[in-house]
């Protein structure tokens, strides 16, 4: 055989810098922003007209140049450039192994693992794609998914289940666009296609309130708790005093409590934002978790097998016990939001920060790097008396 030539070396190819480097007869290197290098090759097949009745000319993904020498990239295009010239689309009959969507998936799941939040998250991702996708895409090869192929698996949910559809639309797009990264496949990403094509149709997103207690109703409630014996009521109490969500308080253990400091620091890979967030503990706080210490548990709001929290329904049942049907845990902290507003006349900002809501934007957070521990000391430790009815008593 030949030995082919063109215009890289082995030295260019792995020092050139992001853009398309040709090396003649339609073969080029890409090298993206990210540094990632892959080759492609573009061809234009004998006979074959695009869609404006032009000759079909089409670029071709020939995989990644950390797998694909420069001999073997060139070897690859010259086979593509044969069939095309003898009138055959490469992409239905060149011999490459091309993993399926499926084959994939499971591998960008494996390779993202690190940097998901828990595993749960991490399961969930993997779940949306086998619950929609797989069984419509999931044997394709990720080079021939188009747009009709990612509408089958949208346009079923896209109305009924639109959350749901949104991030299946996002997962798809990135295992393809992955795909592309290591040459799998070229073009523009269907799913970018769709959208900014706006295919589908738009749909008005709901706006979901979790059912909240009025405020005005929490001491009459709170002092109907302080009857009940049950670690559940505990919780529930600590949860409204504190403001804060069911997954942070049951999963509360007391190597995050300083009692001396009176303070609660739930760790970042807690938080729903991400970051951690100090909990200022008042003496109806503190009133709550001294019992809870003689359990000797691991976790400060034990359930019923030992060193384990109560089970995230648990609290919840007990409004149910309780005849409050229309109202969640969640909504407890809409409670106090509205309290502090209304009642507390609390500045926005201090308000969302006991919620360990981030406000504002991203140069916004940047510049305003306190948590405002003291002022939200102030704050909670009035939402405390108030839902005690210690403000009653003292007036």
């Amino acid at each position: 055989m030949a030995v082919l030539s063109g215009k890289l070396t082995k030295k260019l190819v792995e020092n050139l810098g992001p853009g398309r480097h040709g090396d003649g007869a339609g073969l080029y290197l890409v090298v993206d922003p990210s540094g990632a290098r892959r080759w492609i090759v573009r061809v234009t097949v004998k006979g074959q007209k695009n869609r404006k009745g032009a000759p079909l000319r089409t670029d071709f993904g020939l995989g990644g140049a950390d797998v694909v020498t420069l001999n073997q990239a060139r070897e690859r295009a010259l086979e593509y450039r044969r069939m095309a010239k003898a009138g055959l689309n490469p992409r239905y009959n060149a011999q490459r192994e091309i993993p399926t969507f499926q084959e994939l998936s499971q591998q960008v799941h494996i390779e993202r693992l690190p940097t998901w939040k828990n595993a749960k998250h991490g399961q969930q991702w993997l779940n949306t794609l086998r619950d929609y996708a797989f069984p419509k895409i999931g044997r394709m090869p990720v080079d021939s998914i188009d747009q009709p192929e990612v509408l089958m698996c949208l346009s079923p949910i896209w109305t009924e289940k639109h959350e749901t559809a949104k991030r299946l639309a996002q997962r798809i797009k990135i295992v393809l666009d992955v795909a592309k990264s290591k040459g799998l496949r070229s073009g523009e990403n269907p799913v970018t296609a769709i959208r900014d094509a706006k295919v589908l149709p738009p749909v008005k997103a709901k706006v979901h309130h979790h059912d909240a207690m009025p405020w005005r109703e929490v001491p009459a409630f709170y002092a109907e708790l302080q009857n009940r014996s049950a670690t559940a009521a505990r919780a529930l109490q600590f949860t409204i005093l504190s403001a804060c969500r069911t997954s942070e308080v049951l999963g509360m253990t007391w190597d995050e409590v300083d009692t001396d400091a009176r303070l609660w620091t739930v760790p970042a890979e807690r938080m729903k934002g991400g970051q951690v967030h100090r909990v200022p503990l008042t003496d109806e706080m503190l009133a709550i978790l001294e019992p809870m210490r003689a359990l000797a548990s691991d976790y400060v709001f034990e359930g019923q097998k030992r060193h384990q929290p109560l089970s995230n329904m648990s609290m919840l049942m007990l409004l149910r016990r309780m005849r409050q049907g229309g109202v969640t845990v969640h909504g407890f902290r809409s409670s106090f939001r509205d309290w502090a507003a209304e009642e507390a006349s609390a500045p926005r900002e201090l308000a969302e920060a006991a919620l360990a809501h981030q406000v504002g934007s991203d140069v916004e957070r940047a510049y305003a790097r306190s948590d405002l521990l003291e002022r939200r000391r102030e704050l909670m430790d009035r939402w405390s008396k108030f839902a005690t009815l210690q403000d009653a008593r003292n007036g």
